[in-house]
């Protein structure tokens, strides 16, 4: 018996989407009014916000060239929000141009949005779904008319399982992603953690879910590394393994204090 589809969001401008907000940080203009005022609440608790969307860019740039020169040449990012401000077909632009992409988003007006930037950007595109449904979501015809899932694929998880408060429920999503695609294939994620700052991630935590931009079962505070780190389970993870992003792989001298990039990220591959 299949399972019940997740319901489909409906656009509301008044509840805050987290990729609008990140496109706000990261100085973007394609943002409403209620993410700009959730944006600033969020500054004011924690104002190292968009230093952390810059570095969180920079990780997704290393994280993309290190697939392209493993030979993936497929790319499925879940979660996407809005691919502008170097999104992952942005970064194949440079290294690998034949490569192909389709970003995944649940939001029906942040996929309408995104349909329309990336008009012109072959051989990319999007589709709306829910990583709640992994099966679903990789039997999307706009899915499988790009990627071949018998084919090596990298699967991109950059800031979404965050949105999944149900620990199981993303343990399951995640276990399910890496069952599907083909050895040689790669899961990168990245996920905010509250492992150094725990009173003010707790904060943004609650600031988050009050505001409806995140469902599901409430929790007091983020993921911890450790919890991170399970998600990549059963594959083979990719050095450094899961650390603060700053450190996966860095181009050159860290810019940022240890502590103010709350971040964790890594890459591993499915043998």
């Amino acid at each position: 018996m299949a399972s019940p589809q997740p319901e489909r969001l409906r656009f509301d401008p008044t509840i805050p989407n987290a990729g609008r907000i990140t496109d706000y940080f990261l100085g973007g203009k394609d943002n409403f009014a209620t993410d700009r005022a959730a944006a600033r609440t969020a500054l004011s608790i924690a104002p190292e916000l968009p230093a952390m969307s810059r570095e969180g860019r920079r990780f997704l740039g290393r994280a993309v060239r290190f697939l392209v020169e493993a030979g993936i040449r497929q790319f499925v990012d879940i979660g996407c929000g809005l691919p502008t401000q170097g999104s992952v077909h942005q970064i194949l632009r440079g290294v690998a141009p034949e490569a192909r992409v389709v970003y995944v988003d649940n939001d029906p007006m942040v996929v309408v949005h995104a349909q329309a930037l990336l008009k012109e950007n072959n051989p990319a595109t999007v589709v709306e779904a829910d990583i709640r449904d992994p099966e679903r979501l990789l039997a999307h015809p706009g899915l499988t008319d790009l990627v071949d899932l018998d084919e090596p694929v990298a699967i991109l998880l950059f800031s979404v399982l965050s949105d999944l408060s149900d620990d199981v429920e993303a343990m399951q999503v995640t276990a399910a992603l890496q069952k599907a695609v083909a050895p040689g294939s790669y899961m990168a994620l990245s996920h905010a953690v509250s492992d150094l700052c725990p009173d003010r991630t707790a904060r943004l935590a609650a600031l988050f879910q009050d505001s409806g931009s995140i469902t599901g079962p409430r929790r007091a505070n983020l993921r911890t590394k450790a919890e991170v780190e399970l998600f990549l389970d059963g594959l083979k993870p990719v050095e450094p393994g899961v650390v603060y992003i700053p450190k996966w792989r860095p181009e050159g001298e860290v810019p940022h204090r240890p502590d103010s990039i709350w971040v964790v990220g890594g890459v591993a591959r499915k043998e």
